[in-house]
């Protein structure tokens, strides 16, 4: 027998129909991913699973003892509550004796240790030991301090907004449940605990279903994807990659019925449209089929987002940083940076959740002042910047007079102009829903419709603070081949392990807290392999190499010597090829593809500069020696 039956479900919102009649089963242990683009109803099918809304036709079925968590995106926590108390809700017995527990023993370490008191804590331990509580105990304030909890007695009304999205997601991974419900978990994690998560959920005893734009954490975590898609739901059996293979050969499929869909409805029409004789009870067949054909609908147009659009030229002098350094409530969290950011940089900002990532952004932004050092922007640069916490949308506007409050229309790299209303129908806006209400909207499609906005103000320097919370995967791969041929600078904040991997070619690291930044030149894998999966505690013996240096070092060899008379000629040859590459890539203009080699060829060059330094510098201590 199924976990949970859905039959026939049945749930619209306005004129938009989000369930169809939609019908599906979970099973015991199952991983499934919901997935679908904005807007098509994964948050409220999740609900209605759980029983907070309402549907208006069809049924949930499962078992009378049933138990089932759920962690929406925005959880409701009570205020007064300690963490611990949170985490420890629900009338299970061993719930029930670890709340008691825990709650006698910081009675216990606050008060005198009357015999009254320590009768009541015996009580407590009793009950802990009839309920074989002690090992979720422990194990509860493991998950808790995994994610990033701490302060076990803390009230939740203390807590950030981030911080009780843990708190709620420890507390359902917590509780006992035949079914857990996740709604975007990785919101707000740090790429660490999103890993140790992903391990979790595979050793979870019960079923899951989540809601994720992470395709790493689908991939490894799921065996089923139900994709959600104009009301209907689509069920593929593997995970993320097999269901991205299975959905092509179910487009295909529908394009070539489509086509024979159409090639009998163009043969009826011209037989009729002949007037070939036939019985007449055979001629009012045909009508009827011809009816039939044209009533049928075919697979709905697959629009995609297009992001052709061009940006203002961006000049030589794109921004540096000297020596800068920022404290934050009297803790310092960069201190002493000193970068330079050059055209056409793709450069990622990560690190454990705290350390200034977002502080660093809102530097370069100009909405914070360094407290020592400089930050010099140059003249030509044009900053877009999308941000997590933006600005409210005003809710009674319509979606088009949102969009046109920033520009009618924009000029494709090309040179030719897009309107508002067709840049809308790229970010997957029909021209029926631009005239939507703001407020009538999802919480990703006004996350997708603020990205257009700041996409439309043409920036050359782009800046994206955890852009992949809260918009979908088809939508993230969109963007992410927008950024490919994007012609000026990239600068994300992002725990998202595959945006990261896609959009960005060097990496800021951000350490524990204290201002220790990190560069690294590379994709994020290949920084997260250097590291050996412990990305924030590698601290390199530094005692024994120079002891071991000095004894290869002796003496230049003749071949050394013959290096060293020539390496400082061949820097500058290649420091003059850079620049050249780099004014060739200026005047390609709209030529993507050349402006593409050009780029290459200048990456190949940085490395190969980049490893002639290093050995200038080796050869450099021998020479002192």
């Amino acid at each position: 027998m199924s976990l949970l039956r859905a039959e026939n479900l049945v749930k619209t919102y306005g004129d938009k129909v989000l369930f169809n009649r939609i019908s599906f089963t979970v099973e015991k242990k199952e991983r499934i991913g919901l997935v679908g683009i904005n807007g098509t109803g994964k948050s409220s099918l999740l609900k209605a699973v759980a029983g907070i809304d309402g549907l208006e036709g069809g049924d949930i079925i499962h078992a009378n003892d049933f138990r089932m968590e759920y962690v929406p995106q925005d959880p409701f926590l009570e205020e007064e509550l300690t963490v611990l108390e949170t985490v420890f809700y629900g009338d299970a017995p061993s719930m029930v004796a670890m709340r008691e527990y825990e709650k006698t023993l910081a009675d216990l370490t606050e008060a005198s240790a009357d015999a009254k008191m320590q009768d009541r804590f015996s009580r407590a331990q009793a009950k802990m030991d009839q309920q074989n509580a002690w090992e979720a105990n422990t194990q509860a304030k493991v998950i808790l301090t995994k994610l990033g909890i701490q302060e076990f007695q803390k009230p939740v009304g203390e807590l950030s907004g981030g911080q009780r999205r843990r708190v709620s997601l420890a507390r359902a991974l917590i509780q006992p449940a035949d079914l857990l419900l996740l709604d975007e978990p990785t919101n707000h994690l740090d790429n660490v605990t999103i890993e140790w998560l992903e391990g979790f959920l595979k050793q979870y005893s019960g079923a899951l279903i989540v809601i994720t734009h992470d395709r790493y954490f689908l991939n490894r975590v799921t065996q089923k994807i139900f994709e959600m898609h104009e009301g209907n739901m689509y069920e593929f059996v593997g995970n993320y990659e097999r269901f991205l293979e299975q959905k092509a050969e179910r487009e295909r499929t529908e394009i070539q019925q489509e086509s024979k869909r159409q090639n009998i409805l163009r043969r009826e029409l011209a037989w009729l449209k002949r007037g070939a004789k036939a019985r007449s009870t055979k001629q009012k067949a045909r009508k009827q089929r011809v009816e039939a054909l044209q009533d049928e609908e075919g697979p709905s147009e697959k629009r995609e987002l297009d992001f052709a659009i061009g940006s203002k030229r961006l000049g030589k002098n794109v921004i540096e940083l000297e020596d800068v350094s920022v404290s934050r409530g009297g803790e310092k969290v960069i201190s002493g940076l000193s970068y330079l950011i050059n055209r056409r940089d793709r450069l990622g900002i990560i690190g454990p959740n705290g350390t200034g990532k977002t502080t660093l952004l809102h530097l370069l932004a100009g909405k914070i002042v360094q407290d020592s050092g400089s930050v010099h922007i140059g003249e030509t640069v044009k900053i877009g910047y999308y941000t997590q916490e933006h600005e409210p949308l005003d809710e009674n506007l319509r979606m088009i007079d949102y969009i046109k409050e920033t520009a009618e229309a924009v000029k494709t790299a090309d040179g030719a102009l897009i309107t508002a209303e067709q840049m809308l129908e790229r970010f997957l806006f029909s021209r029926a829903k631009q005239w939507t209400h703001i407020r009538r909207l999802s919480g990703g499609e006004r996350k997708r419709l603020y990205l257009l906005k700041v996409l439309m103000e043409e920036p050359n320097v782009l800046f994206l603070d955890e852009p992949t919370n809260d918009l979908d995967t088809e939508t993230l791969s969109i963007l992410e081949d927008y950024l490919d041929q994007f012609p000026g600078v990239v600068i994300t904040v992002s725990h998202d392990r595959y945006f990261l991997d896609r959009a960005v070619s060097q990496l800021l690291v951000f350490r524990e807290k204290g201002g220790n930044i990190e560069r690294y030149y590379g994709s994020y894998s290949e920084w997260l392999e250097e590291e050996a999966y412990q990305p924030y505690i590698q601290e390199e013996n530094t005692e024994e190499k120079p002891v071991k240096d000095k004894t290869k070092r002796k003496k230049l060899s003749y071949k050394d010597q013959q290096e060293w008379n020539s390496i400082e000629e061949d820097i500058s040859k290649l420091e003059e090829k850079i620049e050249q590459l780099d004014e060739k890539i200026e005047a390609t203009g709209a030529d993507f593809d050349k402006a593409k080699e050009f780029y290459e060829e200048k990456q190949e060059t940085e490395k190969s500069l980049e490893k002639k330094m290093e050995r200038w510098e080796e050869l450099s201590l021998l020479v002192e020696e």
